[in-house]
């Protein structure tokens, strides 16, 4: 089974998958540079986005494993969506989202129940909920420690 080029483009996370390293990295660096777009942080634009991506990741999760096997590497889409989460309700600044990829990887890495548990989910559903449910981890440990940080510093 071929993938077509939309497919391919958006699952692997604008070709990010195909790095030939630590493409969950690079493919949360591809979100993080979309993120950058003005407004993207805009609640208005990034939960649709989100909505969206996560949709169309569902789709192009089945079409990869499919093609490459249960939760590819190619597929990093779900990072993508992942380091949207984790930056939802904050300010847009560069040193919050350096520190929001760092605690995002770390999140996707450990994986904190259930979010393992989703692992085992088949198809692209279970591509993306892991990372969906690890992402909301890492968003509300973002949030809670801007909220002390910027008390303590502002």
């Amino acid at each position: 089974m071929k993938l077509n080029f939309f497919t391919k483009l958006f699952g692997s996370g604008f070709y990010s998958g195909y790095s030939p390293y630590a493409t969950g990295t690079v493919g949360s660096i591809v979100g993080l540079i979309i993120y950058f777009i003005p407004g993207f942080e805009n609640l208005s634009v990034s939960l649709p986005a989100i909505f969206i991506f996560t949709l169309i990741g569902i789709y192009s999760g089945n079409k990869f494993e499919v093609h490459y096997g249960k939760d590819p590497k190619e597929c990093t889409i779900d990072e993508v969506v992942g380091m949207w989460i984790t930056l939802l309700f904050l300010p847009k600044n560069l040193w919050l989202a350096i520190v929001g990829l760092i605690v995002w990887r770390l999140f996707d890495i450990v994986k904190p129940y259930p979010a393992r548990n989703f692992e085992k989910l088949h198809g692209g559903f279970g591509v993306m909920a892991d990372d969906i449910s690890s992402a909301l981890y890492a968003c509300i440990f973002m949030n809670v420690g801007y909220y002390f940080f910027s008390k303590f510093l502002g």
